[in-house]
């Protein structure tokens, strides 16, 4: 039995959840679904601009973790985009939005314990 994976914070997604090539209908073109953790780790690194570590913190997982995300949400988004599937953007238990007055960045385990904490 794999491990379970550790939460994953995300931004709020206010979007569209189901894009599909014009002129087809759904019931014809194949599915491609992207988790929402792997278009928050797009969204971070491709779109907001930030490195590898900044959104690992930003989500509270590891660099690798960032990482593999990465990969993997590309390779889906590519798939859909060049053989004209529908892209679907799918949660999941292990993805928690984070709430409007989220106290900012680096806030898990390894980076700090949050202000007025005494220091490690």
């Amino acid at each position: 039995m794999p491990r379970p994976k550790k939460p994953r914070y995300c931004r709020r997604f206010g979007g569209f959840n189901l894009f599909k090539p014009a002129g087809i209908p759904l019931s014809q073109t194949e599915l491609v679904e992207i988790g929402l953790d792997e278009l928050e780790a797009l969204a971070l690194c491709d779109f907001d601009g930030m490195h590898q570590e900044q959104a690992a913190e930003e989500m509270e997982i590891s660099r690798g973790t960032v990482q593999r995300l990465l990969q993997s949400g590309r390779r889906q988004i590519v798939d859909a985009i060049v053989h004209g599937k529908a892209l679907a953007i799918q949660e999941s238990e292990h993805v928690h939005i984070r709430p409007s007055n989220w106290p900012g960045r680096g806030r898990g385990r390894r980076h700090g314990r949050g202000p007025g904490s005494p220091p490690l």
